[in-house]
């Protein structure tokens, strides 16, 4: 076998771990290892002068990170938030970010051939944050991309 079949062949037998959650009536994923840990909404502080999607800053154990408010980032009607909204405190390109989504679903395990990529054309989220949507039964999951989700100057806003 050649080496390119070889790799092939490793790519179809990865398992991904991923952590869903909802935002509206579409469910999401990001890479489990990226994920620190899942809070209940909690308090936050506004920031000045901040971009539109950044509800402001959190104090996560004398840490302060950032809360970024995934509806918002990704044009989506805002919606108060309630008894199911979580943050899910993730690690973007070594910097603590809390993103905050509807609810959190599940973590799951599914293989990488079940991944396809984003049709060219999408709606809702941009096709530049999704590495894939993921066929689970009936389900389709789309799974972001979190270090593109942020570029340009936007990491800076984070820091």
């Amino acid at each position: 076998m050649n080496t390119l079949q070889e790799d092939s062949r490793e790519i179809k037998d990865d398992i991904l771990q991923l952590a869903t959650f909802r935002l509206g009536e579409e469910e999401y994923a990001v890479e489990i290892s990226t994920v620190q840990e899942i809070n209940r909404m909690t308090e936050i502080t506004k920031v000045p002068n901040s971009p539109p999607y950044i509800e402001g800053v959190l104090n996560l154990r004398g840490k302060i990170i950032p809360a970024v408010n995934l509806r918002k980032k990704f044009g989506l009607s805002e919606k108060d938030f309630d008894r199911h909204t979580r943050i899910m405190v993730v690690d973007i390109m070594e910097t603590m970010v809390g993103l905050i989504v509807d609810a959190v679903s599940e973590v799951m395990r599914i293989s990488a051939e079940t991944l396809e990529p984003a049709p060219a054309m999408t709606t809702g989220v941009h096709s530049k944050y999704i590495k894939g949507i993921g066929k689970i039964n009936d389900r389709l999951i789309i799974l972001l991309d979190l270090d593109k989700l942020f570029t340009g100057e936007e990491p800076d806003n984070l820091k």
